[in-house]
């Protein structure tokens, strides 16, 4: 079950991450409520995770995979540049996530 909540902790990590840009400095307010919204259930999830996961493990985890989708979703979304750097980095994130475990 930890690692279902450290999956769902990643997700309110992208959507907050995603959030922040559409919020706009949080002038807006239905975009900034979820940026709140997300920032808090990331954070929860990441809490229960971490009853089972080591910290070691669990925060790495969870920034990778926020770093990851929030890449993928402003290339996607926001029509942001997938450059050849940015792919390396991602693939280096990885690696380095896979070594903790």
């Amino acid at each position: 079950m930890a690692w279902i909540f450290l999956l769902v902790a990643a997700f309110f990590e992208v959507l907050f991450a995603m959030g922040m840009k559409y919020a706009e400095g949080f002038t807006r307010p239905w975009p900034s409520l979820l940026v709140v919204v997300a920032a808090v259930a990331g954070i929860w999830f990441l809490t229960l995770s971490m009853r089972v996961l080591p910290v070691s493990i669990a925060y790495p985890i969870w920034t990778a995979f926020g770093t990851l989708g929030t890449v993928l979703l402003g290339f996607l979304l926001l029509g942001e540049a997938l450059t050849p750097t940015k792919l390396v980095s991602v693939v280096l994130i990885v690696i380095g996530v896979s070594g903790l475990r």
